[in-house]
């Protein structure tokens, strides 16, 4: 073999090996977002880990079973019956209804953030569970935070929303501060997502502490009611009975649990 001819083959490997070397950059190039997309980051997941439990007061069959929901539980300070009906607009659109309405859309939606989301109940075609066995439903799951949603069945004359923070009565003392920190996040996105104003006929600002609750004094995790609208005011009860309303509210709601979370 000639000496050119030993030095064209010689350039015919060395352009083979990195003809080779390019195609399998870019092999591994395309495959690299497949591979990342099985594996999601934290900043996709943000809430992976958490534990959260949503309360959709009251139940659609609550009504019916009147010597179930009359029963009384104690609640640290007193007694009180184990849940009621709820409230409803003038038109018959039930509190129990539009609670489990925004709790779903909240659950998909914290879900998609990657959070483990417990529900108080499943549906709204039963009865209960009593308010002592809500609030034990977040301490057994040991939730990060909780929230019981509902709507208001204030004056008719009176409008807005409001957030309930937990009053210190005594076993809920280690969750008062944060179930304040957590009402203040509640109260200030609910109102950016859903345009809906303070209360104007309780609370103040859109907040206030309670004693009287069993789902708060009996809560051994942070947690919170929201009371997000006078279900019997005209004006409230069209934007609650609104699913593009409904959604604002869970949106609103998710973002509060993503910056509560995001700095405790």
């Amino acid at each position: 073999m000639s000496r050119g001819r030993r030095v064209s083959l010689r350039r015919y490997s060395t352009f083979s090996a990195l003809t080779l070397t390019l195609v399998l950059f870019a092999v591994a190039s395309l495959s690299a977002p497949s591979i990342a997309a099985h594996h999601p980051s934290a900043k996709s997941l943000p809430l992976r880990g958490r534990v959260i439990v949503i309360d959709p007061g009251h139940n659609g069959a609550n009504g019916a079973h009147p010597s179930v929901i009359n029963r009384l539980v104690f609640i640290v300070n007193r007694y009180k019956a184990c849940d009621t009906t709820g409230t409803q607009t003038n038109s018959g659109y039930t509190e129990s209804a539009f609670n489990f309405d925004v709790a779903m859309r909240l659950a998909a939606l914290l879900r998609k953030d990657g959070a483990t989301v417990v529900l108080a109940r499943k549906n709204n075609s039963g009865v209960g569970p009593c308010i002592n066995e809500r609030a034990a439903i977040g301490n057994q799951a040991h939730a990060a935070a909780a929230i019981s949603i509902h709507g208001d069945g204030g004056p008719a004359s009176g409008f807005g929303f409001h957030v309930i923070a937990p009053a210190n009565v005594g076993p809920n003392a280690a969750i008062v501060a944060p179930s304040h920190r957590l009402a203040v996040i509640v109260r200030n996105d609910f109102r950016t997502a859903t345009g809906e104003p303070y209360a104007t006929y309780v609370a103040h600002l859109g907040l206030i502490t309670r004693s009287d609750l069993g789902g708060l004094n009996l809560s051994k995790v942070p947690k919170v009611f929201i009371e997000c609208g006078n279900m019997r005011n005209p004006s409230d009860a069209r934007r609650m009975m609104s699913t593009l309303w409904r959604q604002r509210a869970a949106v609103g709601l998710e973002q509060a649990f993503l910056g509560y979370l995001r700095v405790t």
